[in-house]
């Protein structure tokens, strides 16, 4: 690889509006977000307090921020019932669904290799 091809692979990350790496994964990247795809790709249908519930150290508010970014990207979907009092319910998109399997992948990389991330951080 010439230094030219070498310095164009390198820029191609650093253009911040045309870089899809940059972009696709920023949206749920987070700690908080995975987690909370994680809990709805496992249960279909998922109240607030039960997410809540699942991921105990997410303060409601950071929840709700949470659950709304992923609705504007379309990888969760939010239905209300109109019930007194109301009874609001999340579950995948399509979109959200598709991301399940790379998430699992990631998931079990992260289960095979705990133990020696773990210990390599607390050198």
């Amino acid at each position: 690889m010439s230094k030219l091809e070498h310095k164009e692979n390198l820029e191609k990350y650093s253009r911040l509006s045309e870089c899809p790496v940059r972009n696709v994964m920023s949206r749920f990247s987070g700690k908080w977000s995975v987690l909370v795809l994680c809990v709805l790709g496992e249960n279909e249908l998922t109240r607030f307090n039960a997410i809540a519930k699942a991921i105990p150290d997410i303060s409601p508010k950071v929840l709700t921020e949470t659950l709304k970014n992923l609705e504007n990207d379309k990888l969760i979907q939010r239905k209300v019932y109109a019930e007194v009092p109301p009874r609001v319910e999340y579950s995948l998109t399509k979109l959200g669904q598709s991301l399940m399997p790379l998430l699992g992948a990631l998931i079990e990389w992260s289960l095979e290799h705990f133990e020696e991330i773990s210990s390599n951080s607390k050198k």
